[in-house]
This record gives C-alpha cells, sequence and structure tokens, in this order.
C-alpha cells in the first residue's frame, strides 16, 4: 500500500494523494484501504514514518552539540532526497503525530540541547528554530530548481543591480547565481547551533 503511494506521489504529486486514487492504483476498493488507514492525513503519516525509518538510520555522537548537529543533517538530508515530505511536515500538527525514526532525530536535538545546558523551553526552542531553518532551506532550494537554460535567462537581472544605491548587489552581479547554488546547509547548521547554544549560555550567566 505504502508503495503504492509513493508512485502515486512520484506521478502525480503528494496533493493528488488521496484514498480513492490509491485504491484504483492498487485495483480495490476505498472500503478496503480504510482497512489499513484512519483518513488521507494518516496515509500521509504512516508514509512519512515508513521512509524515515529507511532513511534516518544513522549513528549519532555522543557529544551532545555534535549530536544535535548531525540528527539535523540527518533530517535534512532524508527530507532533501523526498522534498514533498517538508511541504507535509510543514503543516501544523503532522510532526507531533510522527514516529519512530523522524521522532528519534527530534529527541537528540532536544535532549542534547538540555545536556547544554537548556531548559526545557529553551531545547524546545533549539529544535524549532532548527527545524525552520531546515525545512525553509529545502523548500526555497526545490522551488528555485530549474533547467541550466532557466538559470541563464534569470542571470541578467543580478546585473541590474544600481552601483551607487546597492554597491554590494552590483559588485556580486551574475555570481550572484552562482554563490547561492551552493551546498551550504551543513555549514549553516553547524554555526547556528553554535549561536543558539551561545545565547542559553549567556542567558545561564
Amino acid at each position: 500500500m505504502l508503495a503504492a503511494a509513493r508512485r502515486v506521489i512520484d506521478s502525480d504529486g503528494w496533493q493528488r494523494l488521496t484514498i480513492r486514487r490509491l485504491a484504483a492504483e492498487l485495483g480495490v476498493g476505498a472500503a478496503t484501504v480504510y482497512h489499513h488507514v484512519q483518513d488521507r492525513e494518516d496515509l500521509l503519516i504512516q508514509l512519512l514514518d515508513s521512509y524515515a525509518d529507511e532513511s534516518m538510520r544513522t549513528r549519532l555522537p555522543s557529544a551532545p552539540r555534535e549530536r544535535i548537529v548531525a540528527a539535523t543533517i540527518a533530517i535534512h538530508d532524508t527530507l532533501a532526497h523526498w522534498p514533498w515530505a517538508a511541504e507535509v511536515v510543514a503543516a501544523d500538527g503532522f510532526l507531533g503525530r510522527l514516529s519512530g525514526s523522524a521522532v528519534a532525530m527530534v529527541e537528540a536535538i532536544v535532549a542534547g540541547a538540555v545536556e547544554c545546558g537548556a531548559t526545557p523551553a529553551q531545547a524546545t526552542t533549539v529544535f524549532r528554530s532548527l527545524w525552520y531553518y531546515t525545512v525553509g532551506e529545502i523548500l526555497v532550494r526545490t522551488r528555485s530548481d530549474s533547467s541550466e537554460a532557466d538559470r541563464e535567462a534569470r542571470a541578467p537581472a543580478f546585473t541590474d543591480f544600481d552601483p551607487e544605491a546597492t554597491p554590494t548587489l552590483a559588485a556580486i552581479g551574475p555570481r550572484w547565481l552562482e554563490f547561492s547554488a551552493r551546498d551550504t546547509f551543513a555549514v549553516g547548521v553547524d554555526a547556528f547551533v553554535d549561536g543558539l547554544l551561545s545565547r542559553i549560555a549567556d542567558d545561564a550567566g
């Protein structure tokens, strides 16, 4: 059933995945599918849990700071290979209903923050901040991906900056696309975690 759901998503997008569409893919009645899932949301959650269990199996470092970084990167890399999942779990209520490996990574981040001196409220903020950064990066990069021809077509717009009003942007010019195409997520997470933990240490002091 989950394999069939993946096929539907791969061909038509996750928005088109419905119980009726899945039943048609399987060649059964919708009532048969409802024996295994409560509704479409439950189907998506089962699909995401299954995918996380397949792709998030990684040994995390024992040091709490490094564990936070590694868990965040594991979440990112999993979602980056299945970008539609980032859209689903970004919706209110979905993240709290996941289980298995997905929740284990959340636990690793929150527990790591607590071990670094965070209160439960601060640890939650650490996770939510990293979560927003992770999902945002995936969604923006996915929606920005295009063919080389499309990228070249957009390039001239980056030569139109006024050197007097925006001298730095004008100096970067057409290299903006080159620079922005670089994968700097891991570097960003590393710095982000340092900043979040530093703020916690300052508050404690």
